[in-house]
């Protein structure tokens, strides 16, 4: 099984890697690995997916799935379930607890304190970025300062075409974030012209990180629509599966 591991100085007992599309038994267009129960794959396939994933990966109990809607809710986690919880982020101070989230273009992002003690995973797509998912999930940190991230393979700033409604509310936030954002093309319709942007999902993230009081950010630099081979992409595919990411304390 091919991962994607954090490029980051985290404590020894922290532990985390995001998966590829390569090793698992799904077919036709979920082909590989996927994780994800939701996108019309076959439940049993899944399964053993999920299975292989817990197995190759080492992991000390099986994964807590979410139920992600684009939301800003983090939840804690103090014991392993089955129960799938409806939240886009999860974190836990407690050992052998495996946070996690799916994505197939949406950023992953990791977090953990400098002593191992705490760590979370975020599901961010625009939206719950735009909401403050990653400050809720940072607020849940004793000392933010004391904080680092990772973020994992998502859809690259060459490939995100948002429109003028993304620049919008992310530019009324802070002004900073123009930065993260490169005038595309402009398409008429009956409406007249409407601006089109390239956005840097990722440095979007950083900024947001960095105004809640995370310094080290760190990034996988992988882009999930540009590498069919390895990754899932919705942008890319519509129908297609989800690879997920990891975290939790050993």
């Amino acid at each position: 099984m091919n991962m994607v591991t954090p490029n980051w100085p985290a404590p020894k007992n922290v532990k985390a890697f995001s998966s590829t599309r390569w090793g698992g038994v799904s077919q036709g267009a979920y082909q590989g690995l996927n994780l994800g129960m939701h996108v019309g794959d076959d439940d049993i396939l899944v399964q053993k997916n999920r299975d292989l994933v817990k197995a190759g990966g080492l992991m000390p109990t099986s994964p807590i799935w979410l139920n992600q809607t684009h939301s800003n809710v983090v939840v804690e986690l103090t014991k392993p379930t089955h129960q799938v919880i409806n939240a886009d982020g999860s974190m836990t101070t407690h050992n052998k607890i495996v946070c996690t989230v799916m994505t197939a273009d949406c950023l992953p992002v990791l977090l953990t304190n400098t002593d191992g003690t705490q760590v979370a995973a975020v599901h961010a797509g625009w939206r719950g970025l735009a909401d403050g998912i990653l400050e809720n999930a940072v607020n849940k940190f004793t000392k933010p300062s004391q904080v680092m991230a990772w973020i994992g393979p998502a859809i690259g700033a060459k490939a995100f075409e948002v429109g003028s409604d993304v620049f919008d509310v992310f530019t009324h936030f802070d002004s900073h974030a123009r930065d993260a954002f490169v005038r595309y093309s402009s398409q008429v319709s009956v409406k007249g012209s409407q601006k089109k942007w390239l956005a840097n999902m990722s440095l979007l993230a950083t900024q947001r990180l960095n105004l809640a009081g995370v310094e080290q950010v760190f990034n996988s630099q992988r882009c999930t629509f540009s590498e069919p081979e390895n990754f899932y992409s919705y942008r890319r595919d519509g129908m297609t599966g989800r690879q997920a990411t990891f975290i939790w304390i050993e």
